[in-house]
């Protein structure tokens, strides 16, 4: 079967308008981040990040399937000394519009270089919100398990009686525990902190993603024939990604020159799944 690709020049907001209503199963994408890349997308200063960004998010709202996930990597800047609260006064205006903030990843940079300024180290971390129209969502977890690792050498090998029971949660959380459950297997559900280094050697977008990071949120949250968005596409990696999994993919993008590039590029990943 064919993969579907669609790229759309123009602005976020007019092209998606353009889309189907509950049709996207995930949405995984970075904007500019507030007063960046000034040179291609103008610059949003922090100020006015919420209101530009709310028109966006309330199509993304429209297109997005009941049981779709939207995954949007941001970050906090420092203005004046000390950080701005955009990042935070977004995800409470998107609360109102009737987003759930259901998750947060974090994206360790592990390749980050040192750094620091008078008053602040170096950040080598980005976030990665999740929202969601409904507590029910479609999620593989199976598919993103990970080796067990060297915590279950010591852990696993002396166990309390405690351990291997479902305890009530000393804190009244309502969860409870049975260590012993992960005795003799191979593998484990990861944390919600992914460590990947950045993209150092893209030179066709000033922020690129590291093809590692929506690989694992398409295998999370999507299966095979899905369809997988990414309103702020730049070099399309997230269509890449999406193509090579067998994922049907939408970029939009505001530069004309990432659109024809993207289309070049996967042609032959076309050609390759007919």
């Amino acid at each position: 079967m064919e993969i579907h690709t669609d790229i759309y020049l123009g602005d976020s907001k007019d092209q998606l308008a353009r889309l189907a209503v509950d049709s996207v199963d995930l949405i995984v994408t970075s904007p500019p981040y507030a007063d960046q890349r000034k040179d291609t997308y103008g610059g949003i200063h922090h100020d006015k990040y919420v209101e530009w960004f709310l028109p966006i998010s309330g199509q993304l709202l429209r297109v997005l399937k009941p049981t779709g996930t939207f995954i949007l990597n941001i970050k906090e800047k420092v203005v004046d000394g000390e950080r701005s609260t955009y990042v935070m006064e977004l995800i409470i205006a998107m609360r109102k519009q009737g987003w759930l903030w259901t998750e947060e990843f974090i994206w360790h940079k592990k390749n980050s270089y040192p750094g620091k300024w008078p008053n602040r180290f170096r950040d080598s971390w980005e976030r990665l919100l999740q929202f969601n129209k409904n507590r029910h969502f479609n999620m593989y977890q199976e598919e993103v398990m990970v080796p067990m690792g060297d915590w279950a050498k010591a852990r696993l090998k002396k166990l309390s009686d405690t351990d291997k029971i479902r305890d009530t949660s000393k804190v009244g959380s309502g969860f409870g525990k049975n260590i012993s459950n992960w005795i003799d297997r191979g593998k484990a559900y990861p944390t919600n902190v992914l460590h990947l280094a950045t993209e150092c050697n893209n030179k066709n977008h000033s922020a690129a993603f590291p093809e590692e990071l929506p690989e694992w949120f398409i295998k999370l949250f999507t299966k095979r024939l899905d369809t997988v968005l990414d309103p702020f596409m730049g070099s399309g990696t997230t269509l890449m990604v999406a193509n090579k999994m067998q994922r049907h993919s939408i970029g939009i993008d505001i530069v004309p020159e990432y659109c024809d590039m993207v289309k070049q590029q996967l042609r032959p990943i076309e050609l390759y799944l007919l």
